[in-house]
């Protein structure tokens, strides 16, 4: 079977800084691109973005590289990958499936997204939502699905309400644990378009319990944050909550 990926790539000669030895080191892609993150004090936690700090080709090797490594937890789990025509090309698929897909938010720039003039200046909050969530829990990797609803009260700068999915499918592709990506969430938006309120509700199945530890299938975990006029306005804080009551009622029927 031909494999899916680009063929290996040839390791990227470094050469050793002046006051070093003057040897040359030849270094797998992660080992370089953590020795750039910690050279700048970068975090490069789970729920991290890191594509400032990746250069051109390099996410291609990476694939290479995460295949690889892939291959042999499958040859630790004894699985014939040799032979066994399921399996085959399983290493190439997850590896793609954690750079492009599933924690894209770690690698790729977040989208673009131009922000307006509040011409008319708004100041009436509205909601968005559901919009899915699709994440990862970073403790075993396994699904966090749910939904997210957002609520704006708007300040000088708005932003297309088709651009909160984009942002939050951003945010949430990623290994997470939900407190910290709600969080995360609002710090973008915030820095987006600046409201004069925000408010973030997600409610999200966690498959780390639904499919192994406690087996609770029906489980799910539900979070908010609220900030700016939300905060310090009850009245506004209950709005919102009842207009996601509606949004919810509304998909009953």
């Amino acid at each position: 079977m031909t494999s899916t990926l680009p063929q290996a790539f040839t390791p990227t000669t470094i050469q050793a800084s002046p006051g070093q030895n003057a040897k040359l080191a030849t270094l797998p892609v992660s080992v370089r691109l953590r020795e750039r993150l910690e050279e700048s004090s970068a975090s490069f936690f789970a729920n991290d973005n890191i594509s400032a700090f990746l250069r051109e080709g390099e996410l291609q090797e990476l694939e290479v590289e995460v295949a690889d490594k892939v291959r042999d937890l499958l040859r630790s789990l004894v699985i014939d990958i040799d032979n066994d025509h399921n399996t085959a090309e399983t290493a190439e698929r997850v590896a793609r499936m954690y750079l492009h897909e599933v924690f894209k938010g770690r690698y790729q720039d977040q989208p673009k997204i131009a922000s307006f003039p509040n011409v008319k200046k708004l100041d009436e909050i509205y909601t968005v939502g559901p919009i899915s969530v699709r994440s990862a829990c970073s403790h075993h990797l396994v699904p966090i699905l749910g939904s997210c609803w957002i609520g704006i009260k708007p300040g000088d700068q708005v932003i297309g309400i088709s651009k909160f999915s984009r942002v939050v499918d951003w945010v949430f592709s990623r290994p997470h644990i939900q407190e910290e990506a709600v969080l995360i969430l609002a710090d973008e938006i915030e820095r987006l378009c600046h409201p004069l309120g925000l408010a973030i509700l997600v409610k999200a199945q966690h498959y780390c319990m639904k499919w192994r530890g406690v087996k609770e299938p029906q489980t799910s975990m539900v979070n908010s944050v609220v900030r700016g006029d939300f905060r310090h306005d009850p009245s506004l804080k209950a709005e919102f909550f009842e207009l996601v009551k509606q949004q919810e009622s509304a998909l009953t029927y």
